[in-house]
């Protein structure tokens, strides 16, 4: 058997060795493992690849070979590449024969189904059994993009984190495919080795006599069109002062490593004004290496994953700035960054106006919290999971006016759902598809 692993990140890379390592792909006697690396950025040539960096060494062993997709496929881009369909099983005899493939049977683990390179993978390898692994927050929503049957008959299960106890991942359930936790205690070690190198790097920047107290972590959102610079930039401001006002004198602030390298001024300017030391770590460390290294009092961030991994692994409390925001400006509705966005806002206290200090404890409103993402994963993609309406409708009713800022009217609305607007006859007379029912059945009494 040969045994197929495609990874984007480092961090996706740690999942699977993690899951390797408990056991959860099988012996390792009678199987070939194969890491097959890509780099998704928008131009890869300026990238590190994923077996260049650091830490890597610690993952190579569980492999018997690297590969590299961005070689495989050049010049064609891993995000915006798939064979044609007639051309999928040439493409399956071109990687067999470059990988020394011979005929044996293949089962492929990758990330997200639903984009590329995951998707072209699938594609190519026809009738392989697929492992989907997901590493962040997202795998608690529902799935975005139809699956085609041929491929989703496929799919073996979710290897997913489990961030939060008791919730369990809407990820591919439509299709009838089971969520699998990897053990925290796996995943934690691996990131404690791969760390190893990044934590030398953290000793030599941040003597221990004045090491910052708290963290804060930057992500990506003007890059991806749900804030503006500016606003992203007073949002990372706003998490200074929260950290501030909760007794922090020394800060280091982390950057998302696929944010642009822009950093303004302001930053500084804000941490002077309110006499607090700031450290702006640019290196390619794993936010994870900092919460052990460091052991910081207080992380905040806005719905970053690492969050929940600083709460969930290193009992590390957290606090979240600018949800609020977020949840209002998040387009469309079926944007899946729509979960992680709402699991940080109702789990994790409010940094400027919330008591924080204390690791959070979601567990203790696990039910709630299923009950609110299940709700929200519903009007994100009702088609997909009918099983929720009645239950989604009950909720409604008895906690929307808790909870109105998760929901849009106008979704409500079209959904028949309670705190909609009431429909108007006219304007279903002016519905197209109302309209081209009537006619149907206008030529049918006919």
């Amino acid at each position: 058997m040969i045994q197929i692993f495609f990874s984007a990140t480092q961090y996706a890379a740690a999942t699977v060795t993690a899951a390797i390592r408990a056991g959860q792909f099988g012996p390792r006697e009678g199987r070939r493992r194969i890491l097959v690396v890509s780099n998704t950025a928008a131009i890869p040539e300026v990238g590190t690849p994923l077996d260049r960096m650091s830490g890597f060494d610690r993952l190579r062993p569980e492999f018997d070979e690297v590969r590299s997709w961005n070689e495989f496929i050049y010049p064609h881009h891993p995000v915006g590449w798939s064979p044609r369909k007639q051309d999928a099983a040439l493409w399956e005899k071109a990687v067999r024969l470059a990988w020394d493939l011979g005929d044996e049977p293949v089962e492929i683990a990758c990330e997200s189904i639903q984009a590329n390179p995951s998707r072209a993978v699938a594609e190519i390898f026809a009738d392989s059994p697929i492992h989907i692994y997901a590493d962040g927050l997202m795998s608690y929503g529902p799935t975005r993009n139809r699956v085609p049957h041929g491929m989703t008959s496929r799919i073996v299960r979710v290897l997913h984190l489990d961030l939060i106890a008791g919730l369990r991942p809407m990820l591919l359930s439509e299709y009838g495919v089971e969520p699998e936790p990897v053990p925290n205690e796996a995943i934690v070690a691996v990131l404690d080795e791969i760390g190893a190198q990044g934590a030398d790097l953290l000793a030599r920047r941040l003597p221990g006599t004045d090491a910052p107290t708290a963290v804060l972590l930057g992500q990506y959102l003007s890059a991806i069109d749900l804030i503006s610079q500016d606003e992203e930039e007073e949002l990372h401001i706003r998490m200074v002062r929260a950290a501030a006002a909760a007794g922090h004198e020394s800060v280091l602030f982390k950057p998302h490593p696929s944010a642009p390298a822009a950093y303004s001024d302001s930053l500084d300017a804000a941490a002077a004004q309110l006499g607090v030391r700031l450290t702006v770590l640019d290196a390619p460390v794993l936010a994870e290496t900092v919460f052990a290294y460091l052991r910081p009092r207080l992380v905040i961030g806005c719905f970053s994953t690492a969050l929940m991994t600083a709460a969930a692994f290193y009992d590390i409390p957290v606090a979240r700035v600018g949800t609020e925001l977020l949840l209002e400006r998040i387009t469309p509705y079926e944007n899946s960054n729509r979960i992680p966005l709402t699991i940080i806002d109702a789990a994790l206290p409010d940094a400027e106006h919330g008591t924080v200090g204390e690791p959070p404890r979601p567990a203790d409103a696990s039910d709630e919290l299923s009950r609110l993402v299940r709700a929200v994963g519903f009007c994100m993609q009702a088609g997909k999971h009918p099983e929720l309406r009645d239950e989604t409708a009950a909720w409604l009713t008895a906690h929307l006016e808790q909870f109105p800022h998760y929901f849009k009217k106008r979704r409500l609305t079209s959904l028949r759902l309670p705190g909609g607007s009431p429909v108007r006859a006219e304007a279903l007379r002016r519905n197209p598809t109302v309209r081209r029912v009537v006619r149907r059945v206008r030529a049918a009494r006919a």
